[in-house]
């Protein structure tokens, strides 16, 4: 009898990336990311994310609208505060600048308090369903083709939003092509070379922003969990592994990100200060080296039964004790703002 064992990949040559509308919620509602510009990358995903994948109506002032696969209505300013923006003639402009490109076409309706938007592409990229009936808004996924994200970055420089979605569409996973990829989501941006190292010069042509405007977004991102930086020593570059990545694309606990591995993995040397290291003369360890060592706990304990890690409501303390041979060792106290629960781990680093 044959036997299937399911594995769980995103691979570099699959020509669509899908994409969960919760994920594109949040980014909706995320105010610590900066949105500048048009943000054209983020608005063709928010109306992505409207779109009907079956014929349905809408009902507004007494009035109901039969909306096509790939369509759907908004009134001027409901669209407006998906887009972020402040003024109603800005999310027209922005309309206008995806209609030039081809990605969409709209049509203003009711004296110009309605917008009516179709995606161009919809059918060839997505499913169509040939009966009527209400589309879910706000969960579910649609498919997006990953050639198109080159033509939107380069309209013009990438905002906070758009650099996520970047990052985001061009992610690898399992796939034996791209080094690194079974360490975790990587970015790869499709180069041909298999290697996910990428420049600060690279991302800086890329997002048409200066290297010093990369560095800080990257560090952004990374402390607001979006992303874990690994950086590596002299002008070899970064690779950056995406957080989240897994549990909402395929509904499994995300992997913790072990730096080291991934730079064993990828032939090259972290940069000092990504590599753990405790002072002997100090008893205290710093936030950094605290993420790092839980991060490997995490590893280690998950598989014994432990996947606390994940929660939001531990907080941890680490601090080192020296023993009667002179030998020093650590302890990791992990205690849980909700339950109340305190947990010791004692351990020694080489």
């Amino acid at each position: 009898m044959n036997t299937y064992q399911l594995q769980i990949k995103q691979l570099v040559d699959y020509p669509r990336c899908r994409i969960y509308r919760e994920f594109i919620r949040k980014l909706m509602s995320d105010k610590n990311l900066r949105k500048t510009g048009g943000s054209y990358f983020f608005a063709l995903l928010v109306l992505y994310s409207f779109a009907n994948f079956r014929s349905s109506y809408r009902r507004m002032d007494g009035i109901s609208y039969l909306i096509g696969p790939g369509g759907w209505i908004f009134s001027l300013k409901e669209l407006t505060s998906c887009f972020r923006l402040k003024y109603q003639h800005q999310t027209i402009d922005v309309l206008k600048v995806l209609q030039d490109h081809h990605f969409m076409e709209f049509t203003l309706m009711e004296h110009k308090n309605l917008v009516k938007v179709v995606i161009l592409d919809w059918k060839k990229n997505n499913s169509v369903l040939g009966y009527h009936a209400p589309c879910q808004k706000d969960t579910g996924f649609f498919f997006f083709p990953v050639a198109s994200v080159s033509e939107l970055i380069s309209i013009e420089k990438c905002s906070e939003l758009d650099i996520v979605l970047d990052l985001w569409l061009n992610t690898v996973y399992h796939d034996e092509r791209v080094k690194g990829s079974e360490k975790g989501p990587v970015v790869y941006f499709r180069n041909n070379t298999g290697n996910p190292v990428i420049s600060y010069a690279e991302l800086s042509e890329r997002w048409g922003i200066s290297k010093a405007g990369v560095s800080r977004i990257l560090k952004k991102l990374q402390e607001l969990g979006y992303i874990t930086l690994c950086t590596f020593s002299g002008n070899q570059g970064s690779a950056i592994y995406l957080n989240g990545y897994l549990s909402t694309m395929f509904q499994i606990s995300d992997m913790p990100i072990d730096k080291e591995e991934i730079a064993f993995t990828l032939k090259v040397k972290l940069r000092n200060e990504e590599i753990p290291h405790v002072s002997k003369e100090s008893s205290r360890v710093s936030k950094l080296y605290i993420r790092i060592i839980i991060s490997k706990l995490a590893q280690i304990l998950s598989v014994r039964g432990f996947s606390c890690f994940q929660c939001p409501y531990l907080s941890y303390k680490l601090y080192s004790y020296l023993t009667c041979v002179g030998e020093i060792y650590y302890i990791l106290e992990v205690y849980c703002n909700r339950s109340g629960k305190l947990w010791f781990w004692e351990f020694y680093l080489e």
